[in-house]
């Protein structure tokens, strides 16, 4: 009989885990698994690319972006309904309160994380019994199969600095420990994992993320980039990224005003979306760089801009493994990261890439160290190409894991 596997994650929107998931199930056969999808928000535009095998288990579901206006009206509507479902609010109003006021001790409320809780109490619930069922990423998607999944076994995905991202113990009520494995996706970020869980150490893997290189050089070539075809002679520096704080694209704007200080004739593109968007927009409009720090949002094929950019930047506070960085060194671009965690993993200094401190004055020099040597730039995207993940090898670290079922 096939076995019954379970993915469960927050949304589906354009993003690096949500990539990295929908690639990880196209490598599954569908001759020996049932695959089943649960969306904790049932929202997001990318389950139009979602294998026609694998069955959504959502019975409403909303395709509109989670980062556009309309998107996040739509997702607080669905707080709002958890909340006040199952008599979820007064059950949890203990538990949100006290972790409130720990947040408040530390200087850093963060509402997401405080509401996940809600969100997985609130979702639906299903009459089946899987073989294993995978939370595919940190908060709701984590406590909602620890807590309302019928499974065999359990596994746990995590791609971030566990308590830099803002997670404690007390936020996951210890609901680590009802896991049969805990896959990190970088070592980085299992040693940060660890320092939370340290009793997690014998069943806590690193599995690093799969992607299609051959699926992404083909689209690198598929259309033409509209905002690249704009006439500018200049080089051009391209991120890609969501519009959040961990990014610090304010970092790189004050940077880019440097660049332009210095008479440096370049354009810096960055892809993507999100809540601080408007802050960004009024700091490039205050340093009258409109034409110079172009934000034209998230787009549903990257690949092109990264290949015609001259310079890949990923300059973040912090990461756990970048997908954006795994899909620019396989389309053998030279690129320039923070002096963070997960970039420090994923290019070495020098050899496939440069590093460089998180300040405009870090930044400034860094890209203008690449773009004013091209065979620096080529030797490094060279390097950047020859890296690839052994998807088979991770894969079977997953499947391994219903090996002794009960």
């Amino acid at each position: 009989m096939k076995k019954k596997l379970l993915f469960v994650i927050n949304t589906l929107g354009h993003a690096g885990a949500e990539t990295a998931l929908l690639e990880l199930m196209r490598r599954l056969d569908p001759e020996k698994y049932e695959i089943y999808l649960y969306v904790l928000m049932g929202q997001g535009e990318m389950v139009r690319e979602l294998p026609a095998y694998v069955e959504l288990l959502n019975t409403r579901y909303d395709n509109s972006s989670v980062l556009s206006g309309e998107g996040k009206r739509r997702l607080q509507g669905k707080v709002l309904r958890a909340l006040f479902s199952r008599g979820t609010f007064l059950r949890l109003a203990p538990y949100m309160t006290a972790r409130l006021f720990g947040m408040m001790k530390k200087g850093r409320i963060l509402p997401d994380k405080l509401l996940w809780r809600a969100m997985s109490d609130g979702g639906e619930r299903f009459a089946m019994r899987f073989d294993l069922a995978v939370a595919y990423l940190e908060g709701g998607a984590t406590y909602y199969v620890a807590d309302h999944v019928d499974a065999r076994r359990r596994a746990a995905f995590v791609h971030v600095d566990y308590e830099r991202a803002g997670y404690t113990r007390a936020l996951d009520r210890g609901c680590y420990l009802k896991y049969d494995r805990i896959f990190a996706v970088s070592d980085e970020v299992r040693k940060a994992f660890l320092g939370v869980y340290p009793e997690c150490e014998e069943r806590t893997d690193v599995f690093h993320n799969i992607l299609d290189a051959e699926a992404i050089r083909r689209k690198a070539g598929e259309e033409e980039v509209p905002y690249f075809a704009d006439g500018y002679q200049g080089m051009r520096i391209l991120s890609v990224g969501r519009l959040t704080a961990q990014k610090a694209f304010e970092v790189s704007i004050q940077a880019m005003k440097l660049l332009k200080e210095r008479g440096e004739q370049v354009r810096w593109y960055v892809l993507g979306d999100g809540d601080q968007r408007k802050t960004l927009e009024e700091q490039v409009r205050r340093l009258g760089l409109e034409e110079d720090f172009v934000m034209p949002g998230a787009v549903d094929n990257p690949y092109p801009y990264m290949a015609q950019a001259d310079l890949y930047v990923h300059a973040s506070r912090f990461e756990g493994k970048s997908i954006a960085i795994q899909e620019a060194q396989i389309l053998g671009k030279a690129i320039l990261v923070s002096d963070c965690s997960g970039n420090r993993e994923q290019v070495t200094d020098g050899v496939d890439g440069r590093m460089c401190e998180l300040t405009p004055e870090g930044i400034c020099e860094g890209i203008i160290e690449l773009l004013h040597d091209p065979e620096k730039r080529e030797r490094f995207g060279r390097a950047a190409a020859e890296k690839n993940a052994d998807s088979g090898a991770e894969l079977a670290k997953l499947l391994s894991v219903m090996a002794d079922a009960r």
